[in-house]
């Protein structure tokens, strides 16, 4: 699914379209010769997208599918056949003489997607992980469909094992049992192997998480093996949510967030990874493998760039097992460059990039040298898990998703404050009401073009970046099971 916001305006109406569907227009774009009518705007689902204009092809991309996980019959299988494995969406715009239909295959496992990719340096990564991103969450969950759908029974450690029931095998030994062993004389050769514990049971909860993580990783290496094939420019953000069996899984690896808002609560379900989030990691990484710098960074931070008359002077300085500040002898090696530098929105990697986790980015070098920064970068996803079924949602409970188009602006209150307004003045059965809650933050986001740019409330700046964002009501995962 590619949503080129230069051509046209595009919707789509998913399979179930109480909880998906997707918008996309274009405010900015200079090959756009008249404004739109507002019903082609308006008449659409719960996602509502601005780009920027800072590239041809919008490098803010989204997806929502309702897919099937089907059991793998064996064999090893290629990214899965979206005719077969994905509930087909209506091509009329209304979405009418469209089926709603369960599978009524019995060896298999609804699932629920949708997606954000903010692409930076050219589109191309974020369309092709908007494109495959949920096969290859379909590919990592089809070994996994017997046991999950057996929700009684906790995981056998290797496949092909008889599942144990929680209830087996629960009594615990003591520390002097197990070294006495249950046959023979301690120290005798009949005596079996000391066993201080008891196997360590996984939840089904973690293979889905687990499954998510490998495919975040699996699309990071496509997107490696296949970008010179392809063309496949720069990298981009993911943020993922997967419902499925009860529960929304929300994945998210860069600076896009999600918050779900419950009864006018702020749950956050997501974490920023920016150079200042994630700054230990990154100079753990550069002090275990200084190579990575290429003799042009130090590891160290430092309040300021350093100055070769402070040589010889004691400055503040913070290491990767620090989070307080200590002073330390500054040296000929601290003259370097900071590997992290900046602050707030303007903090780099290597004076370069500002997000530390997505997809992609492997060509991509500081400026006039031949030193990677993808070593720094992760695809690893942190995931978080909201059980639906612990909770009766009502019509304005929603999940918010956003590119840092809108949090750049916009705080988590604002953002809640403003959908628990809006959602009760819509008709409750309006469809679009969504939508329109949707279209709402985003031109909050973006705010009126005055003498001095874009602002927004109490006249502060509003964004400039790609706006997208997603508004999904929880109402109905109060019927599923």
């Amino acid at each position: 699914m590619l949503f080129n916001l230069c051509s046209v305006c595009v919707y789509h109406k998913t399979i179930y379209p109480q909880l998906v569907g997707v918008m996309h227009t274009d405010v900015n774009c200079k090959k756009k010769k008249k404004k739109r009518p507002l019903s082609c705007q308006t008449a659409v689902y719960d996602i509502w997208v601005i780009n920027a204009g800072k590239s041809t092809h919008n490098e803010d991309q989204a997806s929502c599918e309702v897919l099937f996980v089907k059991k793998k019959t064996g064999g090893t299988n290629s990214t899965p056949n979206k005719n077969s494995s994905t509930k087909r969406r209506s091509s009329l715009p209304n979405g009418e003489g469209l089926q709603l239909k369960d599978n009524s295959d019995t060896d298999g496992i609804n699932l629920y997607y949708w997606s954000l990719f903010d692409g930076h340096a050219g589109s191309g990564a974020a369309v092709v992980a908007s494109k495959l991103l949920q096969h290859h969450i379909l590919e990592q969950l089809q070994e996994l469909v017997d046991i999950l759908r057996n929700s009684a029974v906790l995981p056998p450690t290797c496949l092909g094992e008889e599942p144990e029931h929680p209830a087996a095998n629960s009594r615990t030994l003591t520390r002097a049992a197990s070294l006495r062993g249950g046959v023979g004389a301690p120290g005798s050769p009949s005596t079996p192997p000391t066993r201080f514990f008891t196997e360590k049971k996984i939840p089904h909860e973690c293979l889905i998480i687990g499954a998510i993580e490998s495919a975040f990783k699996e699309m990071d290496l496509q997107i490696e093996r296949e970008r010179t094939v392809y063309n496949i420019s720069g990298g981009c953000t993911a943020l993922v949510v997967v419902y499925l069996l009860g529960k929304l899984y929300v994945a998210n690896a860069g600076d896009s967030r999600a918050i779900i808002i419950r009864n006018g609560e702020v749950i956050p379900m997501s974490s920023e990874f920016t150079p200042e989030t994630e700054r230990q990691r990154l100079q753990y990484l550069a002090y275990m493998q200084p190579h990575l710098l290429g003799n042009e960074f130090t590891h160290l931070e430092f309040p300021r760039r350093v100055q070769r008359k402070e040589v010889g002077k004691r400055m503040l300085y913070r290491d990767f097992n620090m989070t307080g500040w200590a002073y330390k002898t500054i040296e000929e090696d601290d003259l370097k460059f900071p590997l992290i530098y900046g602050e707030g929105k303007k903090a780099r990697v290597m004076a370069t990039i500002g997000v530390t986790r997505g997809l992609g980015d492997h060509d991509l070098k500081v400026h006039d040298s031949n030193i990677y920064i993808k070593p720094f970068l992760s695809s690893s996803p942190e995931v978080r898990v909201y059980d639906l079924l612990q909770y009766e949602h009502g019509p304005d409970d929603v999940l918010i998703l956003a590119t840092d188009g809108l949090w750049d602006v916009l705080l988590n209150e604002e953002v809640a404050e403003a959908v628990t307004n809006f959602l009760p003045n819509c008709d409750p059965d309006d469809p679009h009401r969504y939508t329109l809650a949707a279209q709402d933050l985003v031109m909050r986001a973006r705010g009126v073009l005055k003498d001095r740019g874009w602002r927004i409330s109490n006249d502060r700046l509003g964004s400039g970046d790609d706006i997208s964002v997603y508004v999904i009501p929880l109402i109905h995962g109060n019927k599923q099971s």
